[in-house]
Parts: C-alpha cells; sequence; structure tokens
C-alpha cells in the first residue's frame, strides 16, 4: 500500500483539471491568439499572467473589459472558445503521467477524489467522458459554480464539502500559482505539479506550495520535493 509522509491524516485527493489532472495547458495559447488576431486585437505583457485562476466565465468578461471594442456578449465570447477548444479536448489530451494510477490507488485506500477546476463544465464532463475516467471522481465542480474564481478558495471548499471531508484532511494538486494560492487559502495542503506551460513560474510554485512533483510516480516512489 502506498503510504508516504505527503499522504499522512489525508481523507480526500483534490485535482485541478488543466495542467494537474490532464495535459491541455498547451492548447490555450494558440486559441488566444487566433482569437486576437480574428478581432485584429494586441495583448498586454501580462495578459495570461493577469487571467491565472480565473474561472471560464471570468476569463471572457476579462476580455470584453480589456477589449472593449469587442462588440459581442458574455455567451458569444465562452461559445465560440468552446468551438475552439472542444475537438482539441475531445481527441488530443490525454491524462497527466502516472494520475491514472495514482488515482486508483487512492481509491483502493478509501480516499475521496475531486475535481476542482476553472475551465467551463461542459468541456469537463465531456472531457473526462472522451478519457473515460467520469466514474472516478466523488466530486466535480468548476469555478464557474461559484462566486469567485483561483485564488479564491471557493470552488476547493465546495468540492471538499460535497466529499463530506474537512479541508485540512484535503490535498490538492495545482499547476499555477493562483491555483496553489486557492487550495492554501481553503487551508488544505497543496502538491505543486509540473507542467510545461508553468514551467517558467516554477520557483514561484515551490514557494507557495507544500510539496512538488515531476509527474505522480515521484509520489510512489517518495522522489517528490517537500517544501
Amino acid at each position: 500500500m502506498l503510504q508516504t509522509k505527503m499522504l499522512e491524516d489525508v481523507e480526500a485527493i483534490i485535482f485541478d483539471m488543466d495542467g494537474t489532472l490532464i495535459d491541455s495547458m498547451w492548447i490555450w495559447p494558440s486559441i488566444d491568439d487566433d482569437y486576437l488576431a480574428k478581432y485584429h486585437l494586441t495583448k498586454t505583457d501580462s495578459f495570461h499572467e493577469d487571467m491565472e485562476g480565473m474561472s471560464y466565465t471570468e476569463v471572457a468578461q476579462f476580455f470584453l473589459d480589456t477589449f472593449p471594442d469587442l462588440d459581442l456578449t458574455l455567451e458569444e465570447v465562452m461559445d465560440e472558445w468552446m468551438d475552439m477548444a472542444y475537438d482539441k479536448y475531445m481527441t488530443q489530451v490525454e491524462l497527466k503521467e502516472g494520475v491514472h494510477d495514482f488515482i486508483l490507488e487512492m481509491r483502493r485506500q478509501g480516499k475521496k477524489i475531486g475535481i476542482a477546476t476553472s475551465n467551463a463544465r461542459k468541456l469537463v464532463d465531456d472531457t473526462l467522458r472522451a478519457l473515460e475516467v467520469e466514474g472516478l471522481f466523488d466530486s466535480v465542480r468548476s469555478a464557474c459554480e461559484v462566486a469567485a474564481g483561483k485564488p479564491s478558495p471557493d470552488v476547493y471548499l465546495l468540492v471538499a464539502k460535497e466529499m463530506g471531508v474537512h479541508p485540512e484532511n484535503c490535498l490538492v494538486f495545482e499547476d499555477v500559482p493562483m491555483g496553489i494560492l486557492a487550495g492554501k487559502n481553503a487551508g488544505m495542503r497543496v502538491c505543486a505539479v509540473d507542467d510545461d506551460f508553468s514551467r517558467p513560474q516554477e520557483d514561484k510554485k515551490k514557494k507557495l506550495a507544500d510539496y512538488y512533483i515531476q509527474d505522480y510516480y515521484d509520489i510512489k516512489k517518495e522522489t517528490y520535493e517537500v517544501l
């Protein structure tokens, strides 16, 4: 049985989705660039950093606020992004290395498994079905379903509540600083996960998190970093 310091007193595992549970962050920069080019918009230097952690709905509102000449409704922006991303999620996204085996082991140990994501709920649900893993999770929630996106703890607290687990007994896996902060603000321990998209922020991730892994096999091998 897998027993490590990281898992002591842990009754539930909560995953962020993009960049943490699945390898999908590569999709969004190209969508942003195509979308901006289509409407002749110019992004700021801090564009992606400013959006970090926001829910899908909040990001759409951020676009409308940042580009006031964009004559579209919130729903039109979100629907267009969905059309641009959907096929890639259904056919090209894969689970992060080692995460499937890790989830199965945690379920064998009786731990609850949840997802707290910033992505749109339809995209989340359909992606989990496409990967044939939807039955592995006890709670799946989007930050679009709570008052505020990450770094607010709202979505993490909702998932913990639905699973009937106190925040201090939850272990969060996250790939970006704002997500890590959301887990910490919820009173949970957080393990940062390596991902190509957020690798330039590795030092910041390590300063905020309790643990750091390159992939989920690090947990079994006990080669993760205790921070």
